[in-house]
């Protein structure tokens, strides 16, 4: 003789959902590392320059504008690495946002300039990445280190010489503060200009000075000398030799 439940039909199908919604929930829970691991893997593929794996996983369907934990995008991560080969599998991909930018708001041409990567530079503008951008831009990060090779290919694409960073220091200033003579002198030899001032009021001589770069503040304080006199010297004369 069967036993007689003594639940009642709700109180079943109560205890029948739990245990559905347990076991949904433990199947997710099982299935997350399996999810996590291709992620992973590509993520170590872009630091190691893996091209391989780099290829293998981006045609089982990975997104190539990936971020890491950290919120940066897989192209950023092979322009800090200088991951060039992988850099370029991603550059080539029609799906990669090669403007895609990290939290700190910096994209792959700005790391690439810092990290004298005049490889991906070019490789970046050659797929028409932007050399301008609005804030600290690859002029400043390549002014920044002084990479002279990389600031003269910016420039030559059109970057704006004197963009201003959110408090509106320039990539002479920068140049000016890292003590890079060579740099100085070819963004000058650019067009750079030298009053510019930033919010602070400070100009490219200044930033020389604080930083105890003695010799580019001789340099520019020179400079901007010569270009006063020569403004003097072009300012029209009244009151002097007038017409009889």
């Amino acid at each position: 003789m069967k036993a007689i439940s003594t639940q009642s039909p709700n109180t079943r199908r109560h205890a029948w959902q739990t245990l559905v919604a347990g076991f949904a929930l433990a199947t997710a829970v099982m299935a997350q590392p399996a999810l996590a691991a291709p992620a992973d893997s590509m993520i170590k593929a872009v630091k190691f320059d893996d091209v391989s794996e780099v290829n293998k996983l981006l045609s089982q369907g990975l997104d190539p504008n990936l971020v890491d934990d950290t919120g940066t995008p897989l192209l950023v991560i092979a322009a800090r690495e200088k991951s060039d080969k992988v850099a370029q599998v991603l550059i080539d991909n029609p799906k990669t946002d090669i403007e895609k930018l990290d939290p700190a708001g910096e994209n792959a041409m700005m790391l690439a300039a810092l990290n004298d990567d005049l490889n991906m530079v070019n490789m970046l503008i050659a797929k028409d990445a932007e050399v301008n951008k609005k804030g600290w831009t690859p002029l400043h990060y390549a002014a920044t280190n002084g990479n002279d090779d990389i600031v003269k290919v910016l420039l030559d694409h059109s970057a704006y010489i004197d963009a201003g960073s959110p408090n509106g220091t320039t990539p002479l200033m920068m140049a000016a503060r890292g003590g890079h003579l060579s740099t100085v002198k070819l963004l000058l030899d650019e067009g750079a200009d030298l009053r510019v001032k930033n919010q602070l009021g400070l100009t490219a001589v200044d930033f020389a000075k604080q930083y105890h770069e003695k010799d580019v503040a001789e340099g520019l304080a020179a400079r901007l000398a010569s270009m006063q006199n020569q403004g003097a010297s072009a300012t029209p004369q009244t009151g002097t030799n007038s017409a009889k």
